[in-house]
């Protein structure tokens, strides 16, 4: 229970603010306005994070998201760690994402290095960065029906989840920690088959994917608990960057990959679609996340096509003993399966970074709550929550 600053009532005599008087049977009764934490002890695919909530009866009035709970210090990490470490740090942070994050680091790196990647390793990378998306997908696919009392989608999204990690692990040797980025291209080239076993694996999920449909979008009672929930507006998305599928849900059309293309993504313009709604509900969110695992696929199988009508060659640049970036800074951003990542580069001309500031997606994307949790109901908490489709290491970094 809560008492704060005192205000004087109708009677003239001081009171707490947060509370209110209430005239029953037996005369006049105060109530006051609950405070109530919500973690931060959460064993969830989210991570740790706490919410502190002020209630007024069922619903929220107030709502504060506490993060630093699994805070690493990343961000100062990279400024002990040569050009080669720091991607083994910047891998973590959304563990659901881990190649895409190396990704936004090896780009940066080069651009201060004004290096040019092989073709294969271009596309290579943009094949591997869609199918870490839909991995990331599958991921809240099935937790997020399981927030909600349905149990079932989350087997179904292991075992999609199953077959795409079992290519991926082949080819880097990690099954969520790939490191399989490198400056200047990628680690290794491609194992022997695996072009083919990578499209049946795609073709394997796509047959299968159409569960999520009926099993998920179609249930009437997962529909009553999330259309109309938690109502983003775009004015909120702009005045706190939210991004990616969350954003988009909204009716906020822009994806880096169409409106600023990087690696491969200016040749896939026809296969490239941007998933957008404009209700902004918790339903929303969902089917944009659904339709753009879709379209990852699709991106996967073009990759897959363009790749084997590549002649041999290399996946990677020679590189020095000891790499060092020249003296200036330099921004570069990705477009992430949460959301806008972003990469801000400050090099002395020594072998490690003087700055690397890490713009990730989750930390803008929860800030949103504090707008959109007031006014609901605590119910719908859970619905609302689960749809920001946020890892807290990506918050905390």
């Amino acid at each position: 229970m809560s008492q704060r600053t005192t205000t004087g009532d109708a009677t003239g005599t001081p009171r707490p603010s947060g509370t209110r008087t209430t005239v029953g049977v037996g005369g006049a009764a105060e109530s006051t306005d609950m405070v109530l934490n919500i973690g931060p002890q959460h064993p969830s695919t989210h991570g740790v994070l706490r919410l502190r909530l002020v209630l007024d009866g069922e619903l929220i009035s107030e709502v504060e998201p506490v993060v630093g709970y699994m805070h690493r210090g990343a961000e100062k990490l990279f400024e002990a760690r040569d050009y080669r470490q720091i991607i083994v740090l910047a891998n973590r942070h959304d563990w659901l994402s881990a190649f895409s994050n190396e990704l936004g680091v090896v780009l940066a790196v080069e651009r201060m290095l004004g290096m040019e990647v092989p073709v294969r390793a271009v596309w290579l990378r943009t094949l591997l960065a869609e199918l870490n998306r839909v991995l990331n997908h599958l991921m809240f696919l099935g937790s997020y029906p399981l927030e909600l009392g349905g149990i079932t989608p989350v087997f179904h999204a292991f075992r999609e989840r199953e077959e795409l990690q079992h290519v991926m692990e082949e080819l880097s040797g990690g099954r969520m920690h790939y490191m399989f980025n490198r400056v200047g291209g990628l680690k290794e080239d491609l194992p022997a088959g695996w072009q083919g076993r990578a499209r049946q694996a795609v073709a394997d999920v796509r047959s299968r994917m159409d569960v999520f449909d009926r099993l998920v979008t179609g249930n009437e009672i997962f529909r009553g608990r999330t259309r109309g929930v938690g109502v983003l507006g775009q004015e909120t998305v702009q005045a706190y960057g939210v991004s990616g599928p969350i954003a988009r849900a909204s009716g906020v059309d822009f994806d880096l990959r169409r409106d600023e293309p990087y690696l491969a993504y200016g040749e896939l313009q026809d296969v490239l679609k941007v998933v957008t709604r404009d209700e902004g509900d918790c339903l929303a969110r969902f089917e944009v996340l659904l339709e753009q695992a879709h379209n990852s696929l699709d991106l996967a199988d073009a990759c897959l096509d363009r790749l084997a009508k590549l002649p041999p060659g290399p996946v990677n640049q020679r590189l020095p003993k000891v790499l060092k970036a020249p003296e200036g800074a330099t921004y570069a951003w990705t477009e992430n399966p949460l959301g806008l990542n972003g990469y801000y580069l400050v090099s002395k001309g020594e072998k490690t970074p003087y700055r690397l500031k890490l713009r990730s997606a989750s930390f803008n994307n929860i800030q949103a709550l504090t707008e959109l949790l007031p006014g609901t109901l605590v119910a719908d908490m859970v619905a609302i929550l689960g749809s920001f489709f946020f890892v807290v290491g990506d918050i905390d970094k």
